[in-house]
């Protein structure tokens, strides 16, 4: 079970060689207010000078500290003397000829046997990041101790909790202390070393207040009270570290710092140790076997132990996940372009077969949410483009006037007995005009459609293609110039059904109603309303009425209001021209619904063949021979700079996450208890 602390330890190593903190590890983080004693305690775990000292806030950055516990000097050059197998023991270390030294994760290959030398570089890498007065930086300092004195323990010290800022401080130095502890503290997986002074009240310890808010069962978090040397005479702390003022579940444990007259002076640990334990053998007699620096490092070495032991599996199957997680990740991101050649017909087939399975409906990616491809191109013919057509009224436009108008200028001079032809063509004409709007309309949203399809394919089919922006900007160009270059054709096709629709007027088409037999069903009606002496007087009275109105010759600016907006009939019309009108008007409808059904059937067929078809057969060709050029190659290969950059990270993180697995797997059950 001890080598589960270096287990951790190793772990961490792992995941700070990727700069990501993506899984949480056990750890004890040492928290207290300023100058309450914490960095003391750290010296008294172990057993050296090595922190900075000083009045004010001394520690201004996050100390994560590694101490390992190694075999004494003289054993370590046995077995490097020795039996060349146990050369790489875990605590053996070859070629290091010092009974402690230490590392730090900045100073690569650099080993610090004087502590002295230790203290000098923490205060210099400080203020590199934090400046040469009291700022404060949340980026951490990673050192690891050897020793044999020391036993396996990781601990964070932190900056203590300070009030008014001090030298360039920000004025919120409060709360940026508070959430850089807070940030280490809500690790679920920490433990919470809270160091309150013992000449101060516990009631307003702010390590015991900010241990509370993340920590309210106090499951995570172990009391040390310090200094307790300096308590006032006649008083003691025997109830507090009894936990009969405040419970605290992993134990209260008191200890004795040195004083600053003991630094200046250069008393040792050692007896700095001796004279504490004197200290709670006079004072704290019951206690003094649940007391002192010695208790508290066995203490924590031994709470660190077991929880990591309650952590493991949670570690382990998280990291088991995020391997996973990042595997998928690294496919994602494909591997290094190696055959440029095969790798563009690659996408450019790939490509061109999303686009063509999009359309037909076959894609693999399908959208929910809207609809896409093909079933949008349906939907435009048969939904838009089918109603917009129902909707045209065939005498939309058409007042009884404009008709009367039209056979007047058709006959000319002379009085017409029958309704001539010229005049329903005419008529029907400017109708069948109306159709040609709606079917370019028609023409122009499928293009659009075929316009999404491209960014449908490069987001969600082609992944590739976020792989390599030249490409993917010359692959939408290709294909829109390609839809650009028909757009024009269709355009023109389908102006032409229109203009042949025209061009010739089918009077004798099968669905056509005969003129002879819509002019009799008019006449019957009416001879059916009115007798024939009554119909002859009331024809002849219309027509001197007519005369008198002067409508027989309108002028050609009053015709160009008639047609443009509905002028209301001022007069009555004789029966004549009511029958005439009538007649015009069922032929214009007859026919105007034969073209109409025949242009709705016919606009699909020509968009569908002249360009969507036309596209999807010629994309690949057109495709390969625009960009498979040898110059082009490597041009548009090349990778973006964030995708690089993304697939390096993923692919460190996946190799550490691998080594973490390895290094976890390592751990038997038996290791455990």
């Amino acid at each position: 079970m001890e080598s589960l602390i270096p287990t951790i330890n190793r772990l961490q190593e792992v995941f700070l060689t990727v700069g990501a903190e993506v899984v949480q590890l056990p750890q004890i983080v040492v928290v207290g207010s300023q100058s309450s004693g914490k960095s003391s305690v750290l010296e008294s775990l172990v057993g050296r000078d090595f922190l900075p000292r000083g009045s004010g806030i001394v520690t201004r950055r996050p100390l994560v500290l590694q101490l390992v516990n190694v075999a004494p000097l003289p054993d370590r050059l046995k077995i490097e003397n020795g039996n060349g197998g146990n050369q790489t023991a875990q605590n053996s270390y070859p070629g290091v000829k010092a009974e402690q030294w230490g590392t730090f994760l900045h100073c690569k290959n650099q080993i610090f046997t004087d502590f002295g030398e230790i203290c000098k570089e923490i205060e210099s890498e400080t203020e590199r990041s934090s400046g040469d007065n009291k700022g404060i930086s949340p980026e951490p300092i990673y050192l690891k101790i050897f020793s044999p004195k020391v036993l396996n323990l990781t601990l964070v010290d932190l900056p203590g909790i300070t009030k008014v800022p001090v030298g360039d401080q920000p004025e919120d130095i409060e709360s940026q202390v508070q959430e850089m502890i807070l940030s280490f503290i809500s690790n679920p997986n920490s433990l919470i070393l809270a160091v309150s002074p013992a000449n101060s009240d516990l009631a307003t310890s702010d390590a015991l207040k900010l241990a509370r808010e993340v920590d309210p069962d106090g499951r995570r978090t172990l009391l040390v009270v310090s200094k307790l040397d300096l308590m006032d005479a006649g008083t003691d702390a025997l109830e507090v570290l009894l936990g009969r003022v405040i419970p605290v579940r992993l134990g209260i444990i008191g200890v004795v710092n040195r004083s600053q007259h003991d630094i200046n002076t250069h008393k040792s640990l050692e007896d700095s140790m001796k004279d504490e334990q004197t200290f709670l053998q006079r004072h704290y007699p019951s206690l003094v076997s649940r007391a002192g620096s010695r208790y508290l490092a066995k203490t924590l070495s031994r709470l660190l132990m077991h929880h990591i032991r309650d952590c493991l599996p949670d570690l382990k199957t998280r990291v088991t996940v995020l391997n996973s997680q990042y595997q998928a990740r690294l496919n994602g991101y494909g591997q290094p372009v190696e055959d440029h050649s095969a790798m563009l017909l690659q996408i450019v087939t790939k490509f061109a077969s999303d686009y063509c399975n999009t359309i037909e409906g076959t894609a693999r990616y399908i959208q929910t949410s809207e609809l896409c491809g093909g079933a949008r191109i349906c939907y435009i013919f048969h939904e838009t483009f089918g109603r917009t057509l129902q909707t045209i009224d065939p005498l939309g436009g058409l007042t009884e006037l404009d008709i009367l108008t039209a056979i007047r200028n058709a006959t000319g001079p002379r009085p017409a007995l029958f309704v001539p032809e010229v005049s329903f063509e005419l008529l029907v004409k400017r109708q069948i005009k109306r159709l040609e709007e709606p079917s370019m309309r028609c023409v122009e949203l499928v293009h659009e459609e075929l316009q999404r399809i491209i960014q449908h394919c490069s987001s969600y089919s082609t992944q590739e293609l976020l792989r390599f922006p030249k490409l993917h900007d010359s692959i939408v160009e290709v294909v829109t110039g390609l839809l650009r270059k028909r757009l024009p054709i269709t355009n023109d096709m389908v102006h032409n059904l229109v203009a042949i629709e025209l061009a010739y007027i089918n009077t004798k088409h099968p669905d056509f109603t005969d003129a002879a037999q819509v002019s009799a069903s008019v006449n019957s009606q009416q001879a059916e309303t009115l007798d024939g002496g009554k119909r002859w007087k009331n024809e002849k009275l219309s027509e001197e009425k007519a005369q008198a109105a002067g409508f027989g010759s309108p002028s050609k600016g009053q015709a160009i209001n008639l047609l443009d907006t509905a002028v209301p009939v001022s007069r009555k019309l004789s029966a004549k021209e009511q029958r005439d009108c009538e007649v015009i008007q069922r032929l214009i409808k007859s026919y105007f619904l034969i073209v109409r059904k025949s242009i709705q059937d016919s606009v699909p067929k020509t968009v569908m063949h002249f360009l969507v078809n036309f596209v999807k057969e010629h994309l690949q060709s057109e495709l390969v021979g625009q960009l498979y050029k040898q110059p082009l190659l490597q041009e548009l290969l090349i990778e973006s700079q964030d995708t690089a950059q993304q697939r390096t990270e993923v692919a460190q993180m996946l190799e550490a996450l691998k080594k973490a697995n390895n290094i976890i797997s390592e751990i038997r059950e038996t290791h455990l208890w």
